[in-house]
């Protein structure tokens, strides 16, 4: 199969992971990026899912780029093609989703700038609460 492109990932918790994996899986892109402001989280994801890739069966590479919300680290990022958020502050007991539509539009709106320095053309997809 022909791979091309890159597709990053914003946010190393259990969504961006599983849906960063999935991408790779996929083995449609030559690089899937994953990244996370948690300094070492994304880089040791990675490495565990480029371990994976012979016994799963694909080729895409996985990199793991630690970010801030002042914009160091997004130049990993350059050049995607789609961009998916995860990013966010999860809902806690008794929250409703619309409690973080605050911090996490702020959260969305940075990660949306940092984005658009490096990889202007992207199609950007969000999957942070509220949904």
């Amino acid at each position: 199969m022909s791979r091309s492109g890159k597709v990053t990932v914003v946010g190393a918790g259990f969504y961006g992971s599983t849906t960063a994996l999935r991408l790779a899986e996929y083995d449609i892109f030559e690089t899937v990026v994953l990244t996370d402001i948690l300094e070492g989280k994304p880089e040791g994801l990675a490495l565990d899912m480029n371990q994976s890739r012979s016994i799963e069966g694909f080729e895409t590479k996985i990199v793991g780029a630690t970010t801030t919300a002042e914009g160091a680290g997004y130049e990993a990022t350059a050049n995607s093609e789609v961009v998916v958020i995860t990013a966010g502050l999860p809902r806690k007991p008794g929250m409703s989703r619309m409690d973080l539509i605050g911090v996490n539009a702020g959260i969305v709106r940075s990660v949306a700038e940092n984005i658009a320095k490096h990889s202007p053309n992207a199609v950007i997809i969000v999957v942070s609460n509220p949904l």
